[in-house]
């Protein structure tokens, strides 16, 4: 495992009490809201994306923007779900870590048993999401939920907890793609693997903030097996989704126009990587949240694309 030498600069704990959560809504909502990360919106954002990306390029010309919504209310409900597992498995530890310890379940806002139950709301809201779209699309989206339950548990197993991320976020790459065609083509795998990648990034970038907590707690993930090698890693991680996104582009046969954009828009990893701090706990929180800038610049590559594509203007 690689030495992680220097104190880190820590962020304040992850649960503020000053957003519109706070603010808005009723006290005895709040602590569920939280729970569900609705005050974050970047995890749902990850979530949503590939399922964006995919749908995207699947169609013919623009998309449907009926789908695109749909997708957005499945992303946070389920996104929500996540996190309600990932705090039920962690609950034992999230107390011992400063960032975490005022999350609602280690600081007993919520009850166990109060949780399940959100979860099983929460579960059922995206289930009646899910039915809105074709049978192919149905049975893909409940083929993720093994993921969704198992990846919290895999810090306890493996120094590679990233890597299980990335499977379960970019689920949606299949699913949106068996939304709109019934099929999932080789340009949606092609999608998957290089979504998977950059969550091996960004998530990596993101862990720094927790790595002297997980050394004291005996939980792994890769900023604690890559240490100070992370950036050189990251740069490699993020060249893999460079490069699988060009080639679901080729296999999708979309408009060259593409090409270019997917360039343009992969200078904002460039940047994540040369301009990251992995001893600055609120570097890397702003490096991990611009990931959504990053991916809503590829959505537009391939809206773009399609619709320049279909239009024959070029």
């Amino acid at each position: 495992m690689a030495q992680v030498n220097q104190p880190l600069n820590r962020t304040k704990n992850d649960m503020p009490t000053d957003g519109w959560v706070d603010r808005y809504m009723p006290a005895p909502v709040r602590p569920y809201l939280k729970l569900a990360r609705m005050d974050r919106p970047i995890g749902t954002w990850l979530v949503l994306l590939p399922c964006w990306w995919s749908s995207a390029m699947a169609s013919d010309g623009a998309p449907n923007w009926v789908m695109f919504v749909l997708f957005a209310i499945g992303a946070l409900v389920m996104r929500g779900a996540g996190c309600v597992v990932n705090d039920l498995a962690d609950r034992n530890y999230d107390g011992k870590v400063e960032r975490t310890a005022t999350r609602p379940i280690p600081s007993g806002q919520v009850k166990i048993w109060q949780a399940f139950a959100f979860l099983g709301l929460l579960l059922l809201i995206g289930l009646a999401v899910l039915v809105q779209f074709r049978i192919e699309a149905i049975i893909v989206g409940i083929c993720s939920l093994p993921l969704v339950f198992t990846y919290p548990f895999m810090k306890r197993i493996t120094y590679w907890p990233q890597a299980f991320l990335g499977l379960t976020f970019n689920w949606g790459a299949f699913v949106g793609w068996a939304a709109v065609t019934g099929t999932i083509a080789p340009a949606a795998v092609a999608m998957y693997i290089g979504g998977i990648f950059w969550t091996l990034g960004y998530d990596t970038i993101y862990a720094h903030q927790d790595k002297d907590d997980d050394i004291k707690i005996g939980v792994k993930s890769l900023a604690l097996r890559l240490g100070d090698a992370t950036p050189q890693w990251a740069l490699g991680f993020y060249c893999v989704t460079t490069s699988m996104l060009a080639i679901a582009g080729g296999l999708a046969g979309l408009h060259w126009v593409y090409f270019p954009l997917l360039a343009v828009s992969c200078l904002h990893l460039v940047w994540q990587v040369k301009t990251v701090d992995i001893n600055d706990a609120a570097n890397c929180l702003k490096r991990f949240k611009s990931n959504r800038d990053f991916a809503l610049l590829v959505t537009a590559a391939i809206i773009i694309a399609n619709v320049v594509g279909h239009s024959g203007a070029f």
